[in-house]
């Protein structure tokens, strides 16, 4: 059958469920909760954050029960009491000391700290066991939203490595990874909360979208929170819905040729935007100029994506051509397998346009792993120049989950070298109301038009299958998080 052996009986189970996913996690740690294919698994299910963004609710208490905003950047947050982990130790402020200074180690380089507190210096003052104040430099006025991303562990969590067993708060605990077959998470029977109706959870990995969508009609499995378009074919499990995700080509702008402004404007021009959607992706696909949805805030709405205009790319790469920039070097196209539904297919098209337009590209489809090595800093000291294709997720209202992290010298994932917009990020970061909206509106056009940083595609459409013995429906954050809690039966 195509599900791994087990996995049906265990579907059958009434308080079971199995997960279909599009592919395996190469790290469980939750300061990599983040990241798309680990928060699936691990964000709230094992590792719970202090304050949650709820669609439709906006921001709401988890472990902090309650904050204040003390002036001069420090916020006191008040945890709940009586909640323990898994491991019987119980929740206290040192443990959320020790979490933001883990997500900040250099040691390990979480992704959470990197993404979401780059730029941020952060020190704790533990009032007492339910309290804490906490001050980040330059002040953020919206430091309680982004205690929403940071996963709480426990003070005895090392500081210098990953876990392979992740501990937290949650409503489940992490029992069982069988690599390349399975994860296996059951109910933590001392959690706060509610109880939730799921007892146990099995995830399994399958690369093929049409096989993932098969095992949940076939009942091997009970949700795919991920399947590509062509697989969404019946209306009584499938869920279509704009996520939060968009994607683009980022250029390694420290490198010739994609160090011209020209060029890079050439790779904007060369793309027929339009051809994808209906098509390779989704209706309803949004063409995007910049690397958040439409409804964060300082989405610079006046911006519009660059047209088809493949005799202008053509031209800019002549011109750069005679100005001595060397615009036949070969470009490695790198894409990540399984990134989003019918990423092969998007990333040869993109490859076929870019090569009619006069570029000499090669196309690389990796894993997630060395996918990594080339998305984040430091890149191979070796590499050709390089334009990485990724997904990114803001589900989070602001743009300060996004730029830093994409853009600033120092941020994690950036090929961009540029004091002004450093300066910009600071001063966006640190604004509040209508000025922080109007920067950050500012910041985009300067990355989307004066430099054109990056080649903008998309903001994406998202489609899982859930087996109709459930009750739970696909919401923007579905993408990056499955919190089993949210899930009943029929």
């Amino acid at each position: 059958m195509l599900a791994a052996a087990g996995a049906s009986q265990v579907a059958a189970q009434e308080d079971s469920i199995t997960v279909v996913l599009s592919e395996e996690l190469d790290i469980v740690d939750p300061c990599e909760a983040s990241r798309s294919n680990v928060g699936r698994v691990v964000l709230q299910n094992i590792a719970e954050t202090m304050t949650e963004l709820v669609p439709g609710s906006g921001l709401q208490p988890r472990l902090a029960e309650s904050w204040e905003d003390k002036g001069n950047g420090t916020w006191r947050f008040n945890l709940r009491s009586g909640v323990s982990f898994h491991d019987g130790t119980a929740l206290d402020a040192a443990d959320v000391a020790h979490s933001l200074e883990r997500i900040k180690s250099e040691q390990i380089s979480c992704e959470i700290g990197a993404k979401f507190f780059g730029g941020i210096d952060l020190t704790t003052n533990v009032v007492d066991d339910t309290t804490i104040e906490i001050t980040a430099d330059p002040a953020q006025p919206i430091l309680p939203l982004l205690m929403s991303t940071v996963t709480v562990v426990p003070s005895e969590t090392a500081m210098d490595s990953f876990v392979e067993t992740p501990v937290g708060t949650g409503p489940y605990t992490f029992d069982e990874y069988a690599r390349g077959q399975h994860i296996k998470l059951s109910l933590n029977p001392d959690y706060w909360g509610e109880e939730p109706a799921v007892r146990n959870a099995t995830y399994v990995f399958r690369s093929d979208s049409a096989v993932r969508a098969a095992m949940v009609a076939a009942g091997e499995a009970d949700i795919a929170p991920n399947i590509a378009l062509q697989d969404a074919s019946d209306a009584s499990m499938d869920f279509s819905y704009p996520n939060s995700e968009s994607v683009y080509m980022r250029p390694d702008t420290t490198m010739a040729p994609l160090d011209d402004i020209r060029v890079r404007q050439a790779l904007n021009y060369a793309v027929d935007r339009e051809a994808f959607v209906g098509t390779i992706l989704a209706d309803g696909t949004l063409l995007s100029t910049a690397l958040v949805p439409p409804s964060t805030i300082g989405y610079n709405h006046d911006l519009e994506p660059y047209p088809f205009d493949l005799e202008k790319a053509r031209a800019l790469l002549e011109e750069a051509r005679a100005d001595g920039v060397p615009v036949d070097t070969e470009i490695t196209l790198i894409g990540r397998t399984n990134n989003w539904g019918n990423v092969l297919e998007t990333m040869e098209a993109l490859l076929a346009m870019w090569q009619d337009a006069g570029f000499n590209m090669s196309l690389q489809m990796v894993e997630v792993a060395e996918w990594l090595e080339h998305y984040s800093n430091p890149f191979p000291e070796d590499r050709r120049p390089e334009i990485v294709a990724a997904q990114h997720d803001n589900a989070n209202g602001d743009p300060v989950f996004s730029v830093f992290f994409k853009y600033a010298s120092e941020g994690l994932q950036s090929a961009v070298r540029d004091p002004e917009l450093d300066a910009m990020i600071l001063d966006a970061t640190t604004a509040t109301g209508d000025e922080r909206e109007a920067k950050w509106a500012e910041l985009f056009k300067y990355i989307h038009t004066d430099k054109v940083y990056d080649v903008q595609l998309f903001h994406m459409v998202g489609f899982s299958r859930v087996n109709p013995r459930l009750d739970f429906t696909p919401t923007i954050r579905t993408n990056s998080e499955l919190q089993l809690s949210q899930v009943s039966f029929n």
